[in-house]
């Protein structure tokens, strides 16, 4: 099965219903099922367009619409990375130079201009947002005792677990010190308590690996802690630095928790779904890990007594002894796609808090980020 996408998604069609019926009847005449399926988690299979009079409407278009911050974010990066130690410099700049989508930076600068930000300061914490995120990577490869993270080997398997921590404790206080540049003490209050809240999520994972009995909302709320949180503040900062309304900064929040929820959701649902070399990681690698993800969690509660059982232990040993097997049963039930459909009630609730901040193009743009969150198949 590795390196080959599963049926699994053909299910995902039979409960994402598209927003645009004659579109959709082109879309199955001229691609793929795979491709169908996934592209049905969007609210538009028409990602081609040329968008008018600028409004974003693609990935790339939002790409392009901050390419010159996202210039100035990564020339900051290079030079806050620099450490007199050369195995600092070595091990952070292959973590952060090993690709990824850069989301949580480009949603700071996105929402900084959405509230008309004039200045250079949402660079400093794009950057800041990036290495909390980068920090907290290195920490999860040595937790999980992962080897592949973005198609390469992780920096604890190339230079070990210790090094690993270590650079990303580096990464953390490199974080705080840029923090102080902000001279702002709410910015400070949101970074640090994002922070702690990342690791409670980190503790409460460990709590639930390997226990079968971890219920739907237990994992989610894992997910709000571990992944939504940092979202959040990388949204709400934009809105901090310009000294938004109390509504608007709540509002924007709020959009990002939702948009880091559905990222993670599909993340969950690509685990059983797209290949290794889409994800950059192995195919069931929460499972081998002992992580009951929601679709482990959903097939078990309407699977057969047998899959039921079957899934279980798989989640108490670990592994990839059963992984077929489970992808089988993973298969066999609406997993998959009721996974999907609580991933795009989530983007659907971000996008609906973007009707109380300014209108503009940025805003948009934040409204195709959620869109592609649940679109994309990586």
């Amino acid at each position: 099965m590795a390196g080959q996408r599963p049926r699994i998604l053909a299910f995902t069609a039979q409960h994402v219903k598209p927003h645009n019926g004659q579109l959709f009847c082109h879309y199955i005449e001229t691609h793929s099922l795979t491709d169908r399926c996934i592209a049905m988690l969007s609210p538009t299979f028409n990602n081609t367009e040329t968008a008018p009079n600028g409004t974003p409407q693609t990935i790339e278009h939002v790409n392009e619409l901050v390419a010159n911050d996202m210039a100035a974010v990564n020339q900051l990066i290079e030079k806050r990375l620099q450490s007199e130690v050369a195995l600092v410099n070595q091990i952070s700049g292959y973590i952060i130079h090993s690709g990824g989508k850069r989301l949580r930076p480009v949603l700071v600068l996105l929402s900084a201009r959405a509230f008309g930000y004039k200045e250079e300061q949402h660079f400093n914490l794009a950057a800041i947002v990036e290495f909390i995120h980068t920090a907290t990577l290195l920490h999860d490869d040595v937790v999980d005792a992962s080897d592949r993270r973005r198609g390469q080997e992780t920096a604890n398997a190339l230079w070990g677990n210790e090094a690993a921590v270590l650079v990303g404790d580096f990464l953390y206080s490199r974080a705080f010190q840029m923090m102080v540049d902000a001279q702002r003490m709410r910015v400070m209050e949101i970074l640090a308590h994002a922070t702690n809240v990342i690791a409670e999520g980190e503790v409460l994972q460990l709590l639930n690996c390997n226990d079968p009995d971890t219920t739907e909302q237990r994992y989610l709320d894992v997910i709000h802690c571990k992944t939504a949180k940092l979202f959040e503040a990388a949204a709400q900062l934009g809105a901090v630095l310009c000294d938004a309304p109390p509504e608007q900064e709540q509002a924007v929040a709020k959009y990002g928790m939702h948009l880091g929820t559905a990222f993670q959701l599909v993340d969950d649902v690509l685990d059983y779904s797209a290949s290794s070399e889409a994800m950059g990681k192995n195919v069931g690698d929460d499972l081998a890990e002992g992580k009951p993800t929601l679709p482990l969690i959903r097939a078990m509660r309407q699977g057969t007594k047998e899959q039921s059982t079957l899934i279980r232990k798989a989640i108490e040993t670990g592994g990839r002894n059963n992984i077929a097997e489970v992808m089988a049963a993973i298969e066999s039930t609406d997993a998959i796609a009721y996974t999907a459909r609580k991933a795009r009630e989530e983007a659907n609730l971000a996008i609906a808090q973007l009707q109380n901040i300014p209108a503009s193009n940025y805003t948009d743009a934040l409204k195709v980020l959620a869109d592609f969150s649940v679109s994309r198949t990586y």
